[in-house]
């Protein structure tokens, strides 16, 4: 069977939580060298992820953005940008998106009864699968596998990151921690309520917390836990 790939959750947040306001601006949570330590992260990785809710908001274009890093991966012998990918149930996703337009190759994975409607809106744009008729995240991991991906890093948004590690499918969490308070209920949070692995008395392993200017780096083993 081939092996799924090494799971690494991605995300800045405020120290109550939050990944961004409700201001229609998006909410700048790291800082230039947080930034560009996840750009390093983009380029170790064989695909980025996000959800069609965090690409509509954001309008990414989701790129490893260092010259140098890109032609060091072309000369390991891999594509210049990593695969990108999203995952939909709805189908609701538009053409004119920046994700689509810019880097290298595209994958949508979706449910069966939105995948023509994924394909009739993209055509060439991306490569398009279904899982089932349900998006199950193992199945998702499975097919990312079977394309050669050994690492995934996931961008979001907060639903993604709730759903990956309550099925305790993450292994590595980084978490930018910014030194703001949002405060704001409908803004969205890292993560929702949700059943997760081991429960609240569950301590997941530290494996660096590193100060980055004003931003602290927290990185967690998810799935090593006492």
């Amino acid at each position: 069977m081939t092996a799924r790939p090494h799971v690494v959750l991605s995300a800045a947040m405020s120290v109550d939580g939050y990944l961004d306001d409700t201001s229609p601006e998006r909410l700048l949570l790291s800082n230039s060298a947080d930034f560009d330590r996840v750009d390093q992260v983009r380029a170790e990785s064989d695909a980025i992820l996000i959800g069609a809710t965090t690409m509509r908001k954001d309008n990414p274009r989701l790129l490893v953005n260092s010259d140098e890093r890109r032609a060091q991966r072309v000369a390991d012998g891999k594509p210049e940008f990593p695969l990108k990918v999203t995952v939909t149930k709805s189908g609701g996703l538009s053409a004119d998106l920046k994700f689509w337009h810019h880097g290298g190759a595209k994958l949508v994975v979706t449910v069966d009864d939105a995948v023509e409607k994924v394909r009739a809106t993209l055509g060439d744009l991306a490569d398009v699968v279904s899982v089932g008729p349900e998006l199950d995240w193992g199945l998702v991991l499975d097919e990312l596998g079977c394309r050669g991906v050994k690492q995934l890093m996931v961008e979001g948004g907060g639903t993604i990151h709730t759903q990956l590690m309550a099925a305790g499918l993450a292994d590595e969490l980084h978490l930018a921690v910014a030194p703001l308070l949002v405060g704001q209920a409908a803004a969205p949070k890292f993560l929702g309520a949700a059943d997760y692995p081991g429960g609240s008395t569950s301590r997941m392993r530290l494996l660096e917390a590193r100060a980055i200017g004003d931003v602290v780096l927290l990185r967690y083993a998810p799935k090593e836990r006492s």
